[in-house]
């Protein structure tokens, strides 16, 4: 995830010196509240789902967890780097590697993990009789292990190439850009090695989703296939899809504010920043708790009691648990 709000220094020099600060002000804390909501809802559904023995013995509760963990814990750095960025304020270099490099590590953990949930509703559908068999709490734990390594094997990467750079070039523990994604990594081998690797990454992940939908569409037709459970599915794995392109969308977004900051004033660039952060950043690491807190009715229930602190809602009745 490209953070939208963290451009180079050449792009802030360019832009226009007057601004609106009230309107700054009022937009920051939208940013920020609109975080903070989002995380106190996340956390709350990582809770509900550990909160019954249901929920930690279902693989794909188990893989929601893992998600919505991976999409909460990306948020406190984002928002760490948000505000120094509004603020414009500096910090050492090692300092701004942590940030980024924990931003970085979970970037990836969402886009593999819908992979892999795609690939447990496909099975639930299509093969229901070796669903049990396939995808037990030890199998599920050993895919979300993969997932996990493979994002670490990224960073590693990502910190070695970094290494080489400083052999070439003098190492400067203070930096002279505010942090960011793109003042980290700023050699151009970087750019090269991040096309690769989210081209790569985001081809797997919607084969496997477009694989997983057109399965299940197929196996929808057969008279006896349960069509509403089908049906739920297929919009589940479509939603899979739809957070994934914004995701996708999100990576590339940093490139044309770039070439926007060139021609546009500073005010107008802080309000395309701000609506993208909101929609292309924070929204796509969102959806989840809305998928599955609202649309299922096992969680439904659960969650909206948590939200309420334990007063049950008059807007979302008590249903009985249907699984799908």
């Amino acid at each position: 995830m490209v953070y939208l709000l963290q451009a180079k220094t050449n792009v802030t020099a360019s832009l226009d010196p007057g601004q609106d600060a009230q309107e700054i002000m009022l937009l920051g804390l939208f940013i920020v509240s609109s975080i903070c909501s989002f995380f106190y809802i996340n956390c709350v559904l990582l809770f509900t789902l550990r909160s019954k023995p249901v929920f930690c013995e279902t693989s794909r509760f188990i893989l929601l967890f893992n998600l919505l963990f991976a999409d909460t814990f990306q948020q406190v750095p984002n928002l760490l780097l948000y505000i120094l960025a509004c603020f414009d304020m500096k910090i050492p270099f090692d300092a701004c590697g942590f940030l980024v490099l924990l931003c970085v590590v979970t970037e990836s953990i969402s886009p593999l993990t819908l992979a892999v949930m795609s690939v447990e509703r496909y099975v639930a559908v299509c093969l229901p009789l070796r669903h049990a068999t396939i995808f037990t709490v030890r199998s599920t734990g050993m895919a979300i292990a993969m997932v996990w390594a493979l994002s670490f094997i990224n960073i590693l990467i990502r910190v070695f190439m970094l290494v080489h750079v400083f052999t070439i070039i003098p190492f400067n523990p203070h930096m002279n850009e505010f942090c960011s994604k793109e003042a980290l990594f700023f050699a151009p081998i970087f750019n090269d090695f991040e096309k690769v690797y989210a081209s790569t990454l985001f081809v797997s992940v919607g084969l496997a989703i477009i694989g997983s939908y057109i399965g299940v569409a197929l196996v929808a037709t057969s008279a006896s296939t349960d069509k509403a459970s089908a049906r739920k599915v297929l919009q589940t794995l479509l939603l899979h899809l739809i957070q994934l392109c914004l995701v996708l969308t999100s990576s590339m977004f940093s490139t044309i504010i770039i070439a926007i900051a060139r021609t546009a004033g500073r005010l107008t660039i802080l309000r395309i920043y701000n609506v993208c952060f909101v929609f292309l950043s924070i929204l796509p690491r969102c959806l989840s708790a809305l998928i599955y807190g609202l649309r299922d009715q096992t969680i439904r229930p659960v969650l909206m009691q948590n939200l309420c602190c334990g007063w049950k809602s008059s807007v979302f009745p008590q249903q009985e648990p249907v699984t799908v």
